[in-house]
């Protein structure tokens, strides 16, 4: 257990300095190329871990797990993260972090509107209570940033839909979650890579800066990549993307999904705290009250889905002391015959 909880404050605080990295490159590199490389160099990281599981189980990727994959890396890869990638450059690391904190708000109504699960009390309250918290933060009344606050949200929402397509996707095809996400990010970082050779093509690269797009004409890919930025490159990919998920799925492993999911609810409060520290960025008020609401609905969440656990775990132990109650009833009856016998 102690080995657990080593590996979510490690993933907790790889996550918590996603965005400080991201906005520290961002001056160097184009952020789409970013999101390539960063993706490209966390699935090598995965990889070791993502075959070890795949050969444990005796299973070999198909067609049908590619096609899958291909849809995961364009939802999370490509619009998601491209989302994010882009709010960072015009918006506070703080700011968004909090915000995309909130996707599994979004994976919970994506869950009921197309799995059809049924939200129980605890999430439903939670839900509510974090986009009261996102309203705080977002304060339409007085809003500053726009296009950073929609770029974030969209960032987030997208990925709550992605989580869920995965979920779907690694129950359907027998994947693990850590199978899932390694071969999401090689499928997403290709799919990136094309999409950058096709905007080098004169006319789409010329057609892109006449309406404004810049930042998506002739994307770069190589640029910059180079000994002056490579610890950079080196945490942002190995650290932060490879690393943090690595150690998420080693605590998982270690322990159960909702003391795992602790990372995800630690991030809200610790990302701001970096950002202000490393970044000097100001935070607001709002932003503060806003943290708070977050966190306590995560620890609705949190609550609610350990007690849904130790039920499930009740339900799975009564059958089976039942069992063992008829199995000595059975074992007491032959005593006596033998006895009487």
């Amino acid at each position: 257990m102690k080995k657990a909880y080593l590996y979510i404050a490690i993933s907790t605080l790889m996550f918590s300095s996603m965005e400080i990295a991201l906005k520290m490159a961002g001056s160097a590199f184009n952020p789409i190329q970013l999101n390539l490389i960063r993706f490209f160099i966390g699935a090598i990281v995965l990889l070791p871990f993502a075959l070890r599981a795949l050969k444990q189980t005796g299973r070999k990727l198909v067609s049908a797990d590619w096609r899958l994959f291909a849809l995961t890396g364009l939802v999370c890869v490509i619009v998601s993260m491209s989302l994010y990638q882009l709010a960072i450059t015009v918006d506070q690391a703080s700011t968004v972090a909090v915000l995309f904190s909130c996707n599994p708000v979004f994976a919970l109504l994506f869950s009921y509107l197309i799995l059809r699960e049924r939200l129980g009390r605890a999430n439903l309250i939670s839900v509510v209570i974090s986009v009261i918290g996102l309203l705080i933060i977002v304060n339409p009344a007085h809003l500053t940033n726009g296009l950073g606050l929609l770029l974030a949200i969209g960032s987030a929402v997208t990925f709550g839909l992605y989580s869920i397509i995965s979920r779907y996707g690694s129950v359907k095809r027998g994947l693990n979650g850590l199978t899932m996400t390694c071969f999401t990010f090689f499928a997403g970082a290709f799919e990136l890579l094309v999409l950058a050779w096709i905007t080098k093509i004169p006319a789409i690269a010329s057609g892109l800066t006449t309406i404004g797009l810049r930042q998506f004409a002739a994307i770069p890919v190589l640029v910059n990549v180079n000994l002056n930025y490579f610890w950079l490159l080196f945490f942002i990919g190995v650290c932060v993307t490879g690393g943090g998920f690595a150690f998420y799925f080693l605590a998982m492993e270690q322990t159960d999904v909702s003391t795992a999911s602790l990372v995800f609810f630690i991030k809200p409060g610790l990302a701001p705290i970096l950002a202000a520290l490393i970044l000097h960025e100001q935070i607001l008020w709002t932003t503060v009250v806003g943290i708070v609401v977050i966190l306590i609905g995560s620890v609705v969440t949190f609550v609610g889905n350990r007690f849904r656990e130790r039920d499930t775990m009740g339900a799975i132990e009564q059958p089976t002391a039942a069992a063992n109650d008829d199995e000595h009833v059975i074992k007491a009856a032959h005593a006596v015959s033998n006895q009487e016998n």
